[in-house]
């Protein structure tokens, strides 16, 4: 009796693992340890038993389910009932829809549970580890199956793993591996943890537990007698599948991938041997420049130690009276450029004499006529319209980013609006598990401040109605009627979808035997590394989703974390997305309106002294904001630099000849009339361009005035003083000497703002619409204030003149002084100091060498938060997002046409799914990633993959109407027509593309008109146009060299600087240039001397010192915009300007300056000739006249 027992022991055990049958068979119903699951958790009945030989349509079910056990009809034995395939059926179809883009992939994971489920060995591969009595709906209990233990080959499991671990979900970007394999994510997955997810009922998805045995092929240890391990042939992903799928692509699988040529290398740096090849050729141009200079010096002094020794040995150059002998002029002598030179001063002289006569005659009828010109084109400004968007500036309307943009709002909504807090503890160091911060009541109270700012209300005028956040939100999955919660919020607290209740929630879990409590942590752990999971596989058993129905990215949920290791995160972040309207749409000021009432909340939350956190927060308004803030108050300090430069000029142009005329001679009002003069030119030139709908900006409010100041100033200082410098001529009017004095100073004048009026109008070439509307707006403004000069400013003088002549107090017009003025004109304090120390300590032999050599020496060597104000929340904002926010920008592709997605070859060209060209588009973009030089993290989705995996028969996911009559029914493939396109262009930042292209050709359009028109005012004089030209080249060489040097960015604000730059070198350059090429001294270094003193100091005392003070001014802003665009960079080219204008200009004049113009000489020679005769006849008449009266 014993030994039949042990034989049937003996039996019973080893029936338990025997090929050909089953250990369990047919559904038994749902299995009562599994709640919540995503699809019935339906589980076989306990059955050993022979596998059964499957037909009909039995066999036409299995061999869709599981074609790689299909042997044909009536050879095929299998473990699984009809009920069971429609169960596995059901379940592998989730699962394929994000693996079904690799068919070899998703073969190998059905292959894996149709072997547990149907494999006619069943028994040998599988142990039944646990059950359950399950009541039949016929009242019968049944022993069903809820866990067992499977044994797998690793060479089945890990090449099943290998081939599926690199397919992708396009639409978020991620690998599909990192929804199937629990809190590991895709970077930890192994083949161990992706079949240990796939076997865990706790996560949703799997009916029971399975506890998959992976073993070495050929291992027996650790397998009951009789079982062996499950060792199928499984797919590599670049292999079709017996069934006819196709390879996986590129895409989703590195096999697959075709040999691509690596781009080519980055061009070398220009290297001459081991040195910088720029350095080199500079060092090598600087050397053959200072060659030549000295050769000129050597040659120059050779001459003149020639002329020297001759005159010792008896060539005398005196008369017997020891009088200088003149050089006599021949008339062959004059050249025709001495000719055009002489001719055009004459011409301009007498026109600008008799003009200024007659404006000084009149100055009560100029000055209103002046009046009502300037008003009727100032008016304009009531219509004048400023541009803020920042894109707006500084985005070309024609650029490429322009246009695409352009493309995309046209047929798309605009990229969404972004409100954010970057939030983190005061003195913690954030980490997840650190109880200083990621505690629960951190995260309570950002939940708080969320649901506050998601209850914003306000009343709209445009919706004649109350708004709230659902009005204007992003709402992915409802946008046609969204709810609060159907708005994209992206948070931690969103993981536990905004549930107070589930964030404190709390569970034990047994795990290896070990029993521990599970809470909002491990959910977090879990939901980072799985956030497209329904259900986590704790014992809380919550989903990942975020309550409007999409996927939290841990990337936007926390910040401040490396190498995607989310635990040790540093910082919390909240994300509000709002819809983005067209700026004509009402909506758009709603969404403003609420933005308004979100920074309202969060400033007055960070003003409570409770609050546990520090964070930074923008807006999307909060930019043009706070660039707006910026110039409002700024305003004052620019209005105290344009003070301080008033009350400069006042000061300086007055005669102060003693002090009891101080009060006469004193020019208040002539100050305070080209400050006007200014002023209005610069109102003009506003009005004018609103009246013809110009927009304009605020960096022209601010730069405009200042460069119009500049220019006027140096007028004004040149024509004034002048005027004081000269005497009346016997028997001449005061109305005559005016004209006179401006018949002298103003074709000077015409030269500097011709130049630069011509320069700007010329820079307005520019595609950049901010450089091209200060451009126009600044060349408008130089010759509207040329002419107010002309006109009113002459007037203004005339009355001056009248008043002081009749020694009258500027201030109390009816008080008069009995001083008398001084019979000798007024040198002020510059002029004599410049020309008995400044001009001969500059230009003796010895400083004229070093000047020239130290100057040529010297030529060879926008981001957003320089917007803001020093004390603007946004520069916080960027700081915080620099340190803590760990993903790049999302670049968006857009096709706009050479794709005709109604063919094959269409789709194939664009899609990177099964079957696509090896090369489409995605493809390319795919390739691009690997380079080590992209800035692309990941391949690019595409709407074609999403639709060609919606009509893959293998995915059932979304297949149903949302709406309509046929609303909840299934929905044919067939009867979708789609084309879906986002692109989102960074275009703001589109102009750091081509700033330096665009850099010099405005410089160099600017220049061009400083070399002609000094050539043509000059009468074509050349040699002087060239050294004009090359010395204000010099000054913004030396400007950009300086920029670098004091960390001033090359942007387009810093570009229109340097366009200002040109105009302001002009004035320091032009009328030095004008004032020795008309000098008749008789050698360079005489004339150089001479227009150093009387040119140089009325150019010192009207640009540089005008500057100075008004810069230095600004140091004190607000904004870091003005500080260093405008203090410093002004400072510079101001600074520059006056050293190269008076310092560089007067030496190099003295060695390569044009000669004396001999048709002036032979004019003044014929002209004291005629003197001489008539001075001789009448001495002849007057002997005679003697000699007859005797």
């Amino acid at each position: 009796m014993f030994l039949l027992y042990l034989c049937l022991l003996q039996v019973l055990t080893g029936a338990q693992h025997e090929p050909g049958y089953c250990s369990f068979y047919e559904d038994c119903g749902l299995n009562p340890a599994v709640e919540g699951a995503l699809i019935p958790p339906r589980v076989p009945c306990k059955d050993y038993r022979k596998a059964v030989n499957v037909t009909g349509d039995h066999y036409e079910l299995f061999k869709s389910v599981c074609p790689m056990l299909a042997h044909g009809e009536g050879e095929t034995l299998a473990c699984c009932s009809i009920r069971q395939l429609t169960a596995l059926q059901d379940s592998l179809t989730l699962s394929k829809a994000v693996l079904i883009r690799c068919p070899s992939c998703a073969d190998n994971f059905a292959h894996m549970h149709c072997a547990t489920t149907c494999s006619p060995n069943q028994s040998q591969i599988l142990k039944i580890m646990k059950t359950a009595n399950i009541t039949q709906p016929t009242g019968i209990v049944k022993e069903a199956v809820v866990g067992y233990e499977a044994y797998v080959s690793t060479s089945f499991s890990d090449a099943s793993f290998r081939s599926c671990k690199n397919v992708r979900i396009p639409a978020t970007g991620g690998y599909a591996i990192a929804t199937m394999c629990g809190r590991y994510g895709a970077t930890l997955c192994t083949p161990q943890r992706w079949l240990d997810f796939q076997g865990d009922s706790s996560n949703g998805l799997a009916p029971l537990d399975i506890n998959f045995k992976l073993l070495p092929d050929g291992q027996t240890a650790g397998l009951p007698p009789g079982a062996v391990l499950f060792a199928g042939t499984a797919l590599n992903c670049n292999e079709t599948t017996p069934t006819g799928g196709e390879a996986c692509s590129c895409q989703d699988c590195e096999q697959s991938c075709p040999a691509v040529p690596q781009p080519p290398p980055l061009p070398e740096p220009f290297m001459i041997g081991q040195l910088d090849g720029v350095l080199v050729i500079c060092i090598i141009v600087f050397s053959c420049i200072l060659l030549l200079l000295t050769c000129y010096v050597i040659l120059e002094y050779t001459i003149h130690y020639q002329k020297s020794k001759g005159a010792r040995k008896g060539k005398n150059t005196k008369d017997q009276n020891e009088n200088e002998i003149e050089r006599k002029i021949s008339p062959k002598d004059v050249t025709c450029s001495d000719k055009a030179s002489l001719a055009t001063q004459e011409f301009l002289g007498s026109l600008f004499q008799t003009w200024g006569t007659i404006m000084a005659r009149y100055p009560l009828i100029v000055l209103p006529v002046c009046l009502v010109v300037v008003l009727a084109f100032a008016v304009g400004i009531k219509d004048i319209e400023l541009t803020t968007d920042p894109v707006q500036l500084w985005s070309a309307p024609q650029s490429r980013a322009m246009r695409e943009k352009a493309f995309h709002d046209a047929n798309f909504d605009p990229f969404y609006r972004t409100n954010q807090l970057i939030l983190t503890a005061p003195d913690s160091h954030i980490k997840i598990y650190c109880v200083c911060f990621f505690h629960t009541d951190l995260i309570i109270e950002l939940l708080e401040l969320q649901q506050k700012i998601q209850a914003i209300e306000l009343w709209s005028d445009e919706l004649n109605r109350t708004a709230s956040l659902k009005d204007v939100c992003y709402a992915p999955l409802n946008p046609d009627n969204p709810s609060l919660t159907d708005c994209a919020v992206n948070s931690l607290p969103q993981y536990f979808q905004n549930s107070m209740d589930k964030l404190n929630a709390k569970a034990n879990m047994t795990e290896l035997g070990v029993t521990k409590e599970v809470d909002w942590r491990d959910h977090f752990i879990y939901c980072v590394n799985s956030p497209l999971s329904f259900k986590d596989i704790t014992a809380l058993g919550m989903s990942c989703m975020a309550d409007y129905g999409g996927p939290v990215f841990p990337f936007l949920a926390v910040g401040g974390y490396e190498n995607e290791e989310y635990t040790t995160a540093e910082a919390l972040i909240l994300t509000f997305s709002l819809n983005n309207y067209a700026r004509t749409d009402v909506k758009f000021k709603v969404a403003e309106e609420w933005e308004q009432r979100f920074l309202e909340i969060v400033q007055e939350y960070q003003k409570n002294t409770n609050t546990n956190f520090t964070f930074a927060y923008m807006a999307e308004r909060s930019l043009e904001d706070e660039i707006n803030r910026t110039t409002a108050e700024d305003i004052p300090i620019f209005m105290i630099s344009y003070a301080v430069i008033f009350l400069y000029i006042a000061v300086a142009l007055g005669e102060y000849t003693s002090w009891k005329r101080i009060l006469v001679d004193s020019k208040f009002l002539v100050g305070l009339g080209g400050i006007l003069v200014v002023g209005c030119s610069v109102m003009a030139s506003m009005g004018f361009y609103a009246w013809i709908g110009f927009p304009s900006s605020l960096v022209i409010l601010q730069v405009v005035p200042f460069l119009v100041l500049a220019v006027g100033a140096d007028n004004i200082f040149i024509f004034v003083l002048e005027y004081q410098r000269d005497m009346r001529r016997p028997g001449e009017k005061r109305e005559e000497q005016i004209g006179r004095v401006l018949g002298n100073v103003a074709p000077s004048m015409l030269l500097c703002s011709l130049s630069e009026s011509v320069c700007f109008f010329l820079g307005a070439l520019s595609t950049m619409p901010a450089v091209r509307s200060f451009a126009l707006y600044a060349a408008l403004a130089v010759l509207m204030d040329f002419i107010l000069q002309m006109t009113a400013f002459v007037a203004l003088l005339s009355l001056d003149a009248q008043r002081q002549d009749a020694n009258r107090c500027e201030i109390a017009c009816c008080v008069t002084v009995k001083t008398p003025h001084p019979s000798k004109p007024n040198q002020g304090i510059l002029l004599p100091l410049m020309k008995k120390y400044y001009a001969p300590a500059l230009l003796n032999s010895v400083s004229r060498v070093l000047v020239v050599r130290s100057y040529f020496a010297n030529i060879v060597g926008l981001n957003q938060e320089l917007a803001m104000p020093s004390d603007s929340y946004m520069l916080d904002y960027f700081a915080y997002l620099y340190k803590y926010f760990e993903v790049g920008v999302p670049t968006y592709f857009i096709t706009t046409k050479g794709f005709n997605f109604t063919s094959e070859e269409g789709i194939n060209a664009v899609c990177s799914s099964v079957g696509c060209d090896q090369f489409s588009f995605t493809q390319k973009i795919r390739y691009a990633t690997e380079y080590p030089e992209s800035y692309l993290a990941i391949p690019a989705s595409s709407w074609v993959d999403d639709y060609i995996d919606w009509l893959n028969p293998g995915s059932k996911c979304c297949r149903i109407y949302t709406a309509g009559p046929n609303k909840d029914e299934f929905c044919p493939a067939n009867e979708s027509k789609c084309f879906y396109i986002i692109y989102v262009t960074y275009v703001y930042y589109e102009q750091y593309l081509t700033i330096v292209n665009e850099g010099l050709f405005n410089i160099g359009v600017c220049l061009l008109p400083t070399f002609v028109v000094c050539c043509i005012l000059l009468g074509m004089d050349l040699r002087s146009g060239f050294l004009n030209l090359l010395t204000i080249v010099m000054i913004t060489v030396d400007t950009v060299g300086v920029m670098t040097l004091w960390g001033i960015d090359f942007n387009a604000v810093s570009l229109i600087n340097l366009v200002t730059a040109v105009g302001i070198s002009v004035e320091f350059v032009s009328h030095l240039t004008r004032s020795f090429a008309l000098s008749i001294q008789p050698t360079k270094v005489e004339r150089a001397k001479e227009a150093t003193a009387n040119m140089g100091s009325a150019v010192f005392a009207g640009v540089a010192m005008t500057n100075l003070p008004g810069i230095v001014v600004l140091a004190f802003a607000k904004a870091q915009l003005i500080q260093i665009f405008f203090f410093r960079l002004n400072l510079v080219i101001t600074l520059l300007g006056m050293a190269h204008g008076l310092i560089f200009l007067p030496v190099l004049l003295s060695f390569l300056g044009p000669g004396v113009n001999n048709a002036v000489l032979l004019q003044i020679q014929e002209k004291k000739a005629k003197e001489m005769e008539l001075n001789s006849k009448a001495t002849y008449d007057n002997i005679s006249f003697e000699s007859h009266e005797k």
